[in-house]
């Protein structure tokens, strides 16, 4: 049995349950602290605080570990693909043949979007960023099927496969279609009998009457690059999705406050900063060995992106696994692309050098992944989309624990004032 915790406050002690998670995290329940003592816990960036139970995803960044629904991303990764991870995301257990064909119906018949909401992108700049367009469009889904978007969580939960479905796959063909637009090319509708990652290739680089059949080995580096970023616990973005999601907001929309967090250069951009990283010392006419060198100065114009991780202390393992597809693709594909040839540079000697290794910064999941993306011939500006095609799975099933919680509460932090005490108000005649 787990002791209580106690804080001690003014000469006077209070108690605190301990909660205990099934991999043996321990939290110090301080929900009943401020009505007790009138004291809260300040937590900048709440990165000490945990917001919610959850049980999708398992994530020790301390010994490189990440499971989703108790299974390890690497077996996910060798066995599976992104729709039957995704269904073990969002429902909890892997589906027997007969759910996984149920599920990819729906996925496959739920993919083209309403003839109407091709209107929607004429009122976009071309030049925008995809993931405002990703954004804006993905709130209108509540608009275009109200009776899938109640913003009543039992009425919502009712209809919550078809809403899934919807988004995942939506989202999917809003991506490929943001990409057409503002490359100035046609619509190229889904074709229902493709596989998922078949399809978002086909809806991207279809030139009709010509249809785009990738090799095997993109298609699994694509499926990879999905299921590698379809869930990550607590972060900035799916955080984002269950905040907005306690106000008993629909599905739709908080997906889209989702894709909006994941926007940001902090969350979004790493595989992007990648790239131009690359980029700049192909510039400077570097194979990157010079790069290195000033890296390992500290110079802070040479940092190394996509090596090193804010969560994980060791190693990404979704970089051991997608660092393996990458190299496959590349071979298969026969690129020359200079860029490529000095991520190689960087990631061969990284993984030598004793200053790196002593610091522990490995590549990670970014690393690989804007380097898989350009070999695809997706543009940087559409790394963010393809990060949030994968990630709508895990946005999903966190709006599904929220929704079912019927003991949940609106999110609502509190602060630390530090502005003006009270004062009183001066006439603007009087001020001077």
């Amino acid at each position: 049995m787990v002791p209580n915790a106690a804080i001690k406050l003014e000469d006077k002690e209070f108690s605190l349950p301990v909660l205990v998670g099934t991999e043996g995290e321990k939290a110090i329940d301080i929900r009943k602290l401020r009505n007790d003592s009138g004291y809260i816990c300040y937590d900048q960036g709440y990165g000490n605080t945990g917001s919610c139970e959850s049980a999708i995803t398992y994530l020790d960044g301390e010994n490189g570990v990440l499971r989703h629904r108790g299974y390890p991303i690497e077996q996910l990764a060798l066995h599976s693909d992104f729709v039957e991870t995704a269904y073990l995301i969002i429902y909890g257990e892997l589906p027997n043949p007969t759910q996984r064909k149920d599920f990819g119906l729906l996925l496959r018949r739920n993919a083209a979007i309403e003839a109407r909401m091709h209107n929607v992108f004429e009122g976009f700049p071309k030049d925008a960023q995809p993931m405002a367009l990703l954004s804006s469009i993905v709130a209108t889904l509540a608009a275009h099927y109200p009776h899938l978007a109640r913003n009543n969580f039992e009425q919502d939960l009712g209809t919550f496969d078809l809403a899934a479905a919807m988004a995942i796959s939506k989202i999917r063909t809003i991506g490929a279609l943001i990409y057409r637009y503002q490359k100035g090319l046609p619509a190229v509708p889904p074709v229902e009998e493709l596989p998922f990652c078949n399809n978002f290739l086909h809806m991207m680089f279809s030139e009709p009457p010509n249809v785009y059949v990738p090799e095997p080995e993109v298609v699994r580096a694509l499926n990879l690059v999905f299921l590698l970023h379809a869930d990550h616990e607590q972060n900035c973005s799916t955080s984002t999705v269950r905040m907005v999601a306690s106000s008993s907001t629909n599905l739709f929309t908080s997906l889209s406050a989702g894709i909006c967090a994941l926007s940001g250069p902090l969350h979004g951009g790493a595989n992007t900063a990648v790239m131009q990283m690359l980029q700049s010392i192909h510039d400077e006419h570097d194979d990157g060995t010079r790069f290195i060198e000033a890296a390992k100065s500290g110079t802070k114009s040479s940092r190394l992106m996509g090596f090193g991780h804010a969560v994980y202390k060791n190693f990404d393992p979704r970089a051991t696994i997608l660092g393996k597809a990458c190299s496959e693709v590349l071979a298969k594909l026969g690129i020359d692309d200079p860029l490529l040839a000095i991520a190689k540079k960087l990631e061969e000697t990284a993984l030598k050098d004793d200053y790196f290794l002593s610091r522990k910064l490995y590549p990670n999941v970014d690393f690989y992944s804007g380097i898989i993306m350009r070999a695809l011939r997706v543009p940087e500006n559409m790394f963010t989309v393809l990060f949030a095609i994968g990630r709508t799975a895990g946005w999903i099933a966190n709006w599904r624990e929220v929704a079912a919680n019927t003991k949940g509460k609106i999110y609502r932090p509190r602060q630390v004032y530090t502005g003006k005490v009270a004062r009183k108000y001066v006439p603007i005649a009087e001020r001077i």
